[in-house]
């Protein structure tokens, strides 16, 4: 490469990492995975290393990214934000309708409610007053943003009325069209770049540093859930009415509907007329209204079973795919990609979308050089949808998927059952190594704020470390010598690094990356076996004894343990220090009195809220569900219990017992 060559290249992959960095930290809408960023920044580093001359203090190798999430606090949420089930036709709706009619026997209402194209936010209230706002972040935990969200002048401070002494109210941060045309038209006039959509706009004000600015633009909110323990009203609808009588913005265009005709009435209507509205939705939420029918139908692991989400149908665009390439993940699962041409897609520009697996490749026949069509499966993830087989090459070939890893060239292996192909060599692909590290100091895991993958990256490249314990064992003055390393930045990975020994010990086991230990996985296997020896020298048969503990884990963390590696690792971080125990402090009141048995609570209590009931039986070993079923040892109900839970028990020989019967179980 010539010295001119070398600095054309360098000003384009300065521009296109700006480019990146732009879309992904301002609008909040990354066009590249981290993987591809970083190999564009690798590649960027080692032209300038190359010629110096071509020094750029402005370069996104001098800094990279922009953090700008770092002054949030990180804060749980009291009750879990979960996401709801996708639908996107009239016969997903008949069959949720079917799901709830097998659970509730009395008669039911739905609401249904426009789904608001912004930036889902709590707000917790006490004594009348906002005391704190979080984003949804990962559902168990979000950003404390409550500085930014006073500016929002359609959430009230202070309430008005006669509101609980502390409750939850949920709702969208959004930006309407009118405000969000104005500002676009301002920031161009100004010299800044316009955002692409009215969402990411949203998005990226709520996460800026200085309030002032946020005051300046123009946010809005709806608020469309209540919830708290002091709410004594059953139903959604009215409890969503009365708050509305306290200062808070509801939406008007909520309504209930008595059938699921009713309902599919209303979808069809808001399809046709979205566009009339000031602001963008992308579809209608349905609820059970009754607060105590929906805590009959209960939840899965990631929804609730009395709500579902009805997806407009996405806008799709045509474009050509360019090529295909694969990338490795931490487990060594192979993801095919399609290259794109740049097309503009839902208010981005979208280059890539994945193509998941082989049998999705033959099932498309998509080949290189097609004419593809292209949509964002769920308006968010950009997949190829299908293939103009007109306009194909008479020349075209079928793909031939690659038989070796494209970063370590080991054969790939197609285990029976699985879709994936995988390489096998953990110990030794670069992007297997990174990525379980990576998994290891995510927030989930040991929240190791002070690194991030570039970081890792940079690390591995200059061989400080090979895997996790390693990190245990850096020093500032082995990390301060290194690119983009400086005093502060090199003080703030060794001092989070260090923080990190105090993680309990539930998360040191998830952040292992054992295959199928997720995270509640990783606290039921923690607070059975209570440190890392017991669980090391249990077998499969005692594993599958753990309650929701299948044959699939059990093969996995017994095979896990085998490897000589990971015990070698597990060595390593018992000598740095890390957790591999239950803090006794954790253990108290601890019993296994309830154990082997599972108990559905329903109704209001008398002397204790339902989360306390619940925690009481996860303490003493028992287990919650949310429905009845022949494997229910116990009915805990109290008053203005669903009819249908008591038939059902009844009909199932259940056990149906009061607060202080269950209460007295305990003694």
């Amino acid at each position: 490469m010539t010295r001119m060559d070398a600095k054309s290249r360098i000003n384009r992959l300065r521009k296109e990492l700006a480019d990146h960095n732009h879309a992904y930290y301002l609008l909040d809408s990354p066009t590249i995975s981290d993987y591809e960023f970083d190999k564009l920044l690798e590649e960027l580093i080692v032209l300038e290393k190359s010629h110096p001359e071509f020094f750029d203090v402005n370069s996104p190798s001098q800094r990279v990214g922009g953090g700008v999430n770092k002054s949030f606090d990180t804060v749980a949420h009291k009750r879990p934000m979960l996401s709801l089930g996708n639908t996107y036709s009239e016969e997903d709706l008949r069959d949720f309708d079917k799901r709830v009619q097998k659970i509730i026997t009395e008669p039911y209402t739905y609401v249904c409610e426009l789904k608001y194209d912004g930036v889902s936010i709590s707000l917790h209230y006490k004594d009348g007053v906002l005391k704190q706002a979080l984003t949804r972040g990962d559902g168990t935990q979000g950003d404390d943003v409550t500085s930014n969200v006073r500016t929002i002048k359609s959430i009230p401070l202070k309430l008005q009325g006669n509101p609980p002494e502390e409750f939850e109210i949920r709702g969208e941060i959004f930006m309407p069209h009118k405000g969000f045309e104005e500002m676009n038209t301002e920031r161009i006039e100004s010299g800044f770049d316009a955002f692409a959509n009215p969402r990411n706009a949203a998005s990226g004000t709520l996460k800026l540093q200085d309030s002032k600015v946020v005051a300046s633009r123009p946010l809005d909110c709806f608020l469309y859930h209540s919830l708290g323990a002091l709410i004594k009203i059953d139903s959604h609808y009215k409890r969503l009415e009365e708050a509305r009588s306290w200062g808070f913005k509801i939406p008007t265009d909520t309504q209930t509907c008595g059938t699921i005709n009713d309902v599919i009435e209303f979808v069809k209507y808001w399809e046709t007329t979205r566009e009339e509205l000031p602001y963008d939705i992308d579809g209608i939420v349905i609820k059970v209204d009754s607060i105590l029918q929906q805590e009959e139908l209960g939840y899965t692991a990631k929804s609730p079973r009395w709500a579902i989400s009805y997806k407009f149908k996405a806008e799709q665009v045509v474009t050509t795919l360019d090529k295909i390439t694969y990338q490795v993940g931490r487990t060594g699962a192979i993801t095919p990609v399609a290259n794109l041409e740049p097309v503009q897609l839902a208010g981005t520009i979208v280059k890539r979308a994945s193509l998941h697996n082989a049998d999705q490749i033959a099932k498309l026949d998509v080949r290189e050089g097609d004419t593809v069509y292209v949509e964002k499966g769920g308006e968010i993830i950009p997949k190829i949808v299908g293939v103009v087989v007109k306009e194909r090459d008479l020349f075209s070939q079928p793909v031939t998927y690659i038989t070796h890893c494209p970063e370590c060239h080991s054969e790939l292996v197609r285990k029976e059952g699985e879709a994936q192909h995988y390489c096998l060599n953990e110990k030794a692909c670069p992007p297997q190594i990174k990525g379980k590290i990576e998994h290891f100091i995510s927030r989930k895991a040991m929240n190791i704020d002070g690194l991030g993958s570039e970081t890792i990256d940079l690390f591995f490249k200059e061989g400080l470390i090979n895997n996790v314990a390693e990190l245990y064992f850096l020093k500032k003055e082995d990390i301060l010598p290194l690119e983009r390393m400086a005093e502060k930045s090199a003080a703030k990975a060794i001092s989070s690094i260090e923080m990190s020994k105090k993680i309990p010990f539930e998360r040191v086991l998830y952040a292992l990356g054992i295959r199928y230990v997720g995270v509640t996985v990783a606290k039921k296997l923690a607070y059975h076996y209570q440190n890392l020896a017991n669980l090391q020298s249990t077998d499969l048969e005692d594993l599958i004894r753990v309650d929701e503990i299948g044959g699939r884990i059990a093969e996995s963390v017994v095979s896990w343990f085998k490897e000589e590696d990971n015990l070698a690792l597990l060595e390593r971080l018992k000598e740095a220090g890390v957790q591999l125990e239950i803090d006794a402090s954790v253990l108290v009141g601890r019993t296994h009195i309830l154990q082997g048995q599972s108990f559905v609570i329903s109704g209001v209590f008398a002397n204790h809220s339902r989360d306390e009931l619940k925690k009481l039986i996860e303490q003493n070993g028992g287990k919650n569900t949310s429905s009845i079923s022949k494997k229910t040892s116990y009915l805990v109900a109290g008053e203005n219990m669903g009819p249908s839970k008591r038939e059902k028990a009844d009909k199932l020989d259940v056990s149906i017992i009061s607060e202080d019967e269950f209460i007295a179980l305990l003694k």
